[in-house]
């Protein structure tokens, strides 16, 4: 079914178009990427589907009572409640019909005959309404949520005034996530949220009965979310079935093919066009030249594709080789004002290194990295550089940029015998260019001055970078072409990062820290992942073999222990296949509402079409009541 259309959605601010003419649909069962360059209109455009915002030309249309959230990019959460009381506020008519069905068990002990009779209809008719609005459960979905953000109970009784402005972005999300709305806009999600609790979010979403539609520069996270991409480039909106990989796969092949019939186009009218001035003034071929002359008149020509938007071009090139021991970490300690957060970190960092340091927010990730560059010391134990070692550091923060200086001025001043012509080069290659390199620093964007701070990077010729959330404020186009740079950077590197997508491509080493230390795992995130889960089962299995008292009863548990994983592990596999079949039968469901709407006046092709989607839906109904069975048989074994 058809939730909301977008038709003929144009957006302009004076003379300037950001989009204009384009035309969406969501289905009850999206699940709904937006993609595009910062700038292009991302934000803006969810705003006018949420109706934040009108469009300047177009309309939006709805069904009859869809209920709808919207998560801004920087959610602007205040109240002067406490934290659980604000998220029990969305279950006020659940707890207003708790209320009436307590008094109706009142009076049921007051009542008789018709009365009573009449009372106990309209009591089961109120249970019955109060379970279909999730009232038994309301109050565990509350704690779910709340715990799977990283509020615990700690946190419940704490003013949400209180709390810092990524804490009120996480418990925004939260408070959406309750209402449960048939359709979720989410503008940049993930933004605030570690690891962990993106794992827990993209869970959650996989799972949602309504449709979403996401703003995201966490590839990771769109790949795992979403089945459906809408490109939005040059004011034009285009729609590619899958996720965020194969948008990209699919893009690639579309341009690839234009490219082609564009060429072969070309060459057919070269050669037309050639026969015409060669034979139109002869008597004997006239006639055919002018046939050749009415064909290219007709002949409806192709724009030549447009490739892709200008790219940033970042590259990192060390002047000198280190040595072959790079870093070393001995038994450190980070925290602040000697409270230790994680303790002891042990890192030994050889030539080509390329690691990425993982864990939960607040653990001193961002601590550590700031105490190998010396800018805060090592609570105990010690940080050495090897022989030879250049090390450039790139700062989250952004607090090593000058608000007064102009863009130019920025990398001039640490070059200043380097020439203008190179140094205005250098900033183009990183999107500065004209009057670009004459705006002061204080006055960029996020993403600028994290592409002026990766320009003056690269200007130091390092051989070490270290570096504390590079893709922070980066679209993602800026975020692939960073990954591709530092692939080929002919050095070690060492890096935080929550971005996943960035972390497989980038490190070929992940470094875990927790309270109890540091644990370094030779793979990329994948690796990591699966190396965390075997511990995890390796773990479950010794504690169930812990609990045993009996030297005669150890074998036959161990043998029992080893055949419940591997059921555990078919069972695993079986849930994963299922979501697959999912998937497609998703996709092409979206197929064919997208057919019936292009043949909305041929009523029969609209009846077989509605044949073919009642029985993929039955069959998707079947697949869903299996997936579902598995899950919880899964779930109840653990």
């Amino acid at each position: 079914m058809i939730l909301l259309q977008g038709n003929n959605i144009s957006r302009t601010f004076g003379a300037d178009v950001l989009f204009e003419k384009i035309n969406f649909t969501i289905q009850d069962n999206s699940r709904v990427s937006l993609v595009g360059r910062n700038g292009a209109g991302k934000s803006t455009l969810l705003k006018i589907i949420a109706d934040v915002e009108t469009p300047s030309a177009g309309e939006i249309s709805k069904t009859k009572n869809l209920t709808l959230s919207y998560l801004a990019q920087e959610a602007n959460f205040s109240s002067e409640r406490t934290i659980y009381d604000e998220m029990l506020s969305v279950f006020d008519l659940q707890m207003s019909q708790e209320k009436q069905l307590r008094q109706m068990e009142t009076q049921m002990g007051e009542l008789s005959g018709d009365d009573l009779a009449s009372l106990m209809t309209r009591y089961d008719s109120l249970t019955e309404t109060f379970r279909q609005n999730k009232g038994f459960t309301y109050e565990s979905d509350i704690k779910n949520v709340l715990n799977g953000f990283k509020f615990d109970a700690t946190f419940w009784s704490q003013s949400v005034a209180s709390l810092s402005g990524g804490q009120k972005t996480r418990l925004a999300l939260a408070k959406i996530l309750l209402e449960n709305p048939a359709f979720l806009i989410l503008d940049e999600p993930t933004n605030h949220l570690d690891i962990e609790t993106l794992l827990w979010l993209e869970n959650y979403l996989k799972n949602y009965r309504g449709a979403i539609l996401i703003v995201s520069h966490d590839r990771y996270f769109l790949d795992k979310v979403t089945t459906e991409t809408l490109e939005l480039s040059r004011g034009k909106l285009e729609k590619y079935a899958g996720n965020y990989s194969k948008y990209i796969e699919l893009k690639a092949e579309k341009l690839a093919t234009q490219a082609k019939q564009y060429d072969k186009q070309q060459k057919e009218i070269a050669s037309l066009e050639d026969f015409v001035n060669r034979n139109l003034a002869r008597v004997s071929t006239t006639k055919r030249a002018q046939s050749r002359r009415k064909k290219l008149e007709k002949m409806e020509r192709l724009d030549q594709p447009l490739t892709n938007e200008k790219s940033a071009h970042f590259a990192f090139s060390p002047a000198i080789e280190s040595g072959n021991v790079v870093l070393t970490v001995e038994n450190g300690a980070v925290g602040y004002d000697k409270a230790v957060l994680s303790s002891p970190i042990n890192l030994d960092e050889r030539k080509y290194d390329s690691i990425a340091i993982v864990g939960p927010n607040g653990i001193g990730k961002s601590t550590l990295i700031k105490s190998i560059v010396g800018k805060i010391p090592l609570i105990d134990g010690t940080v050495k550089l090897g022989a030879n070692v250049a090390m450039g550091y790139y700062d989250q923060e952004q607090r090593d940029l000058t608000p007064s200086n102009s863009v130019l001025e920025e990398l001039w001043q640490d070059h200043s015998l380097v020439p203008e012509v190179d140094i205005r080069n250098r900033l183009g290659a990183f999107l500065f260019s004209g009057d670009d390199v004459q705006k002061a620093v204080g006055m960029l964007s996020g993403g600028e001055k994290a592409r002026l701070l990766l320009a003056k990077l690269s200007m130091q010729n390092d051989n070490f970078l270290v570096l504390d959330e590079p893709t922070n404020h980066l679209d993602i186009d800026s975020r692939e072409v960073l990954e591709n740079a530092l692939i080929d950077f002919d050095g070690t590197l060492l890096f935080v990062s929550h971005d996943r997508y960035f972390i497989n491509r980038v490190a070929d080493k992940v470094l875990e820290i927790s309270a109890q230390g540091s644990r370094l795992y030779l793979g990329d995130y994948d690796y990591y992942l699966e190396k965390k889960a075997e511990e995890a089962e390796i773990a479950a299995l010794l504690a169930t073999e812990s609990n045993q008292n009996s030297e005669t009863e150890q074998p036959s548990s161990y043998q029992a222990s080893k055949d419940d994983q591997k059921w555990r592990r078919k069972l695993t596999r079986d849930i994963a296949a299922l979501d697959e079949k999912l998937q497609v039968f998703d996709e092409r469901i979206a197929a064919l509402h997208e057919q019936m709407v292009a043949s909305s006046e041929d009523f029969v092709s609209l009846g077989e079409l509605q044949k073919e989607l009642d029985a993929i839906e039955a069959e998707k109904e079947a697949v869903e009541e299996l997936w579902l069975e598995k899950s919880e048989e899964l779930s109840e074994s653990i």
